[in-house]
């Protein structure tokens, strides 16, 4: 499962702007951008673009999107391997 980590709060404070200076920058309310921060809430695609823009940064650098169960993943992808290794061995 992929978690959503936002860099808005850090960037926030780089420019000195409080969420209801960014809210108003990029046309939302306050309780939007505390709840994206959060994330509580995953914005639309123009949204995120605006709030990078407004951030003077990317999309991918706003938002960082984990594996909320590495271990279990990278197991995953191994086994996808192992069976992708197999089917190709038959052929």
């Amino acid at each position: 499962m992929k978690t959503v980590r936002t860099r808005i709060k850090e960037l926030r404070a780089r420019y000195d702007l409080t969420q209801e200076d960014l809210a108003k920058k990029v046309g939302v309310r306050r309780e939007t951008i505390l709840f994206i921060e959060k994330g509580n809430y995953n914005p639309s695609l123009k949204l995120a673009h605006d709030i990078a823009k407004a951030l003077q940064t990317t999309i991918d650098d706003l938002f960082i999107f984990e594996d909320s169960n590495k271990a279990s993943t990278s197991e995953g992808r191994q086994a996808t391997v192992e069976s992708t290794d197999q089917i190709g061995d038959k052929h």
